[in-house]
């Protein structure tokens, strides 16, 4: 295994590429012969959801795997099937490593002690069983909140540099309630500044040989000034940028996250992706064509797309 900030860099090379898709399921946007097909073999039961989520989420990566370097598994659709819903999860993230995706969990989570300890060995460590040392979720990265401070943090970084995995600190979210605490001053910078600072300072630890390291930021698209500003704060982190696509962000909003290699970040775009198929102008011009075809061209468009604006 290689550090995964190189893991990243060289997927970009090879693929000519920085697209990083969400995997959001919703059932009721579901393709509807995905849908009944589940519903038909599993009744209308939470099996019949966790079955098409993992269906849907397979077929996607399969979509998208020659134009993006990575998939962001939004851990919440999953959790909110239940137990089945986590299963399936699984399954689309060993799917996406298995089709050469780095596998990214949005999971955002934060804790102290024992407890953030405990998630990060389950998300990018080992547990031990008796004489073995297993992989619950042997996911590539997630994404952490920083709210609690270092306590919250140093445990995933510990377990990423062990395993050779990835983080992505919440340091300025791309919804529109995020200034609320995020852009709140203090000592004459706004928080997310601190954020970015801390990021910045602790990025040595985890650097890999392209000169990235594997402690990354979430920085939206959505705020393009900030996100130039914390692009100059953490010139060696990369960052994973969302908010392109149905909340708004466009290639030129997401270009103020590269560094002039054109290199320091992956976009992610979740529903003008996965549900693209649901335009109905596409579907007008394409009749006769399968759901996945529209994934592909969507994924294969903002790749184009934000290729015209990389250094």
């Amino acid at each position: 295994m290689t550090n995964f900030a190189d893991r990243i860099v060289a997927a970009c090379q090879e693929k000519n590429s920085i697209v990083c898709v969400g995997i959001d399921p919703r059932l009721e946007f579901l393709p509807d012969s995905l849908l009944s097909a589940a519903l038909e073999k599993h009744g209308h039961s939470l099996e019949a959801a966790s079955a098409a989520y993992a269906e849907f989420g397979q077929m996607v990566i399969d979509a998208v795997a020659k134009y993006a370097v990575a998939v962001k598994v939004q851990s919440a659709f999953f959790e909110m099937v239940g137990p089945a819903g986590m299963v399936a999860c699984r399954q689309v993230v060993k799917h996406a490593q298995a089709a050469g995706l780095v596998a990214i969990s949005d999971v955002k989570r934060s804790d102290i002690g024992t407890t953030a300890q405990a998630y990060a060995d389950g998300f990018l460590g080992e547990m031990t069983v008796g004489d073995d040392a297993l992989l619950p979720w042997g996911v590539d990265a997630v994404t952490v909140s920083p709210y609690l401070g270092s306590d919250g943090i140093v445990p995933f970084v510990n377990a990423a540099k062990a395993h050779h995995g990835g983080l992505f600190v919440l340091v300025k979210t791309s919804n529109k309630s995020s200034g609320e605490l995020q852009d709140l001053v203090a000592d004459g910078r706004p928080v997310y500044e601190h954020v970015a600072q801390w990021v910045a300072d602790n990025a040595e630890g985890l650097m890999g040989t392209w000169g990235y390291s594997a402690l990354g930021a979430v920085v939206g698209a959505t705020y393009p000034e900030q996100l130039r500003t914390l692009r100059a704060l953490m010139p060696k982190t990369l960052l994973l940028i969302p908010g392109y696509g149905a909340q708004g962000g466009g290639p030129a909003e997401a270009k103020p996250g590269l560094n002039p290699d054109g290199l320091g970040a992956v976009v992610n775009a979740s529903r003008s992706i996965i549900y693209a198929f649901r335009d109905e102008t596409w579907a007008a011009d394409n009749p006769h064509a399968h759901w996945t075809d529209a994934v592909r061209d969507a994924a294969r468009t903002m790749r184009d797309d934000l290729n015209e604006v990389r250094p």
